[in-house]
C-alpha cells in the first residue's frame, strides 16, 4: 500500500443553477481521511514538495517537467483510452463517435507532451451498442480503479517495462466546449446516432427549433430507412417524433425545449404537435 502525502485538485468553483460554490468530490473524500488538499489554481507556481511517486487522474492541467521531475518513480497517469489511440481531454467520447467496439484504459509514465508518454498498462472492455460518453466514462473508471494499487506496485517493484508509443497510431480528441454539441442533419443518422450517445451527459447534443434549443437526450439506434423528407424535418413516426438525416432517419425518444423539462418523444408530440413539418438547424 502507499502512503498519500497530499491530493492536489482543481479550486471549488460555482455549480448548478444557484451558482453555489462546490468542492471536487476528491476533495471531499480526501477529507473524509484527514488527507492534506491543495488546489493551486496554476499548477506551474505550486512548490510540489519531495515524493516519491506522483499519480495522476483528470486533472484538467498540464504538469510542467519541473514537477515531473521532483518524484522518484517520476509521475504516472491513468487515461481513458487505448493509446496512442485518442490523445487528449475528449478521449471517452472519440471512442463512441467512431464506432469502435471496444475502448480501455492506459497507465503511462508522463512526459512533457500531451498523453505521449511510454505505456505502463492497456486494459481493453467492450463497448455496448447503446453506451454513452457517461456510462463509458463510469465504466473506464471503475476499471481504472481497480489497476491503481496494483499497477504502482508492479511499476516500482520493477515488474512492469514501460514501453513507447506507436506514434504512426497516435490520434487526438480535443477538449469539448458546449458548442460541439449542435448536431449537423447532413450526416448519415448512423453517425447522427452515435453523436447522440457519445455527447450525454456533457456537452449534450442539441439544435435549433426556430430560435429555440432543442436538446436531443437520446433516440432509437434502430435507424429509419427514409430518404423522403427535407435534412432535419421532424416528422411523424408510429406517434414519435422522427428527423430526417443526410441519409436515413432517428427516431426520438427522449428530448428537452429550451425552457422546459425533458419529455418523452410521445409527450413532446401531444404537447407540441405544431412542430411537425418544422426543419431543425
Amino acid at each position: 500500500f502507499f502512503e498519500i502525502i497530499e491530493v492536489i485538485t482543481q479550486p471549488d468553483k460555482k455549480a448548478g443553477r444557484k451558482q453555489l460554490l462546490a468542492e471536487p468530490p476528491i476533495k471531499t473524500e480526501a477529507l473524509k481521511y484527514n488527507i492534506t488538499v491543495r488546489q493551486p489554481e496554476n499548477i506551474s507556481d505550486y512548490n510540489l514538495p519531495q515524493t516519491d511517486l506522483i499519480m495522476v487522474i483528470a486533472y484538467a492541467q498540464i504538469l510542467p517537467e519541473k514537477i515531473l521531475n521532483i518524484p522518484k518513480y517520476g509521475a504516472v497517469n491513468l487515461h481513458g483510452s487505448l493509446l496512442p489511440k485518442y490523445r487528449g481531454a475528449a478521449c471517452v467520447q472519440a471512442a463512441i463517435l467512431n464506432g469502435d467496439s471496444e475502448s480501455g484504459i492506459s497507465f503511462i509514465k508522463m512526459d512533457a507532451g500531451i498523453d505521449t508518454g511510454p505505456i505502463l498498462i492497456n486494459k481493453k472492455m467492450e463497448i455496448k451498442p447503446t453506451g454513452t460518453g457517461g456510462s463509458l466514462y463510469a465504466k473506464l473508471s471503475e476499471l481504472g480503479g481497480k489497476f491503481i494499487v496494483p499497477t504502482l506496485s508492479d511499476y516500482i517493484k520493477r515488474k512492469i517495462a514501460p514501453y513507447s508509443q506507436d506514434q504512426t497510431q497516435a490520434s487526438y480528441a480535443k477538449k469539448l466546449k458546449k458548442q460541439d454539441g449542435q448536431i449537423n442533419w447532413n450526416l448519415p443518422a448512423e453517425k447522427i446516432e452515435r453523436f447522440i450517445r457519445a455527447m450525454s451527459p456533457w456537452p449534450g447534443s442539441y439544435s435549433l427549433i426556430n430560435t429555440k434549443i432543442l436538446k436531443i437526450l437520446e433516440a432509437k439506434n434502430k435507424l429509419l430507412k427514409t430518404n423522403k423528407y427535407k435534412i432535419g424535418e421532424i416528422f411523424l413516426y408510429n406517434g414519435f417524433p422522427a428527423i430526417q438525416c443526410g441519409k436515413d432517419a432517428l427516431i426520438i425518444e427522449i428530448l428537452q425545449l429550451e425552457g422546459k423539462k425533458e419529455i418523452s418523444g410521445k409527450d413532446f408530440i401531444k404537447g407540441y404537435f405544431k412542430f411537425i413539418g418544422s426543419i431543425l438547424k
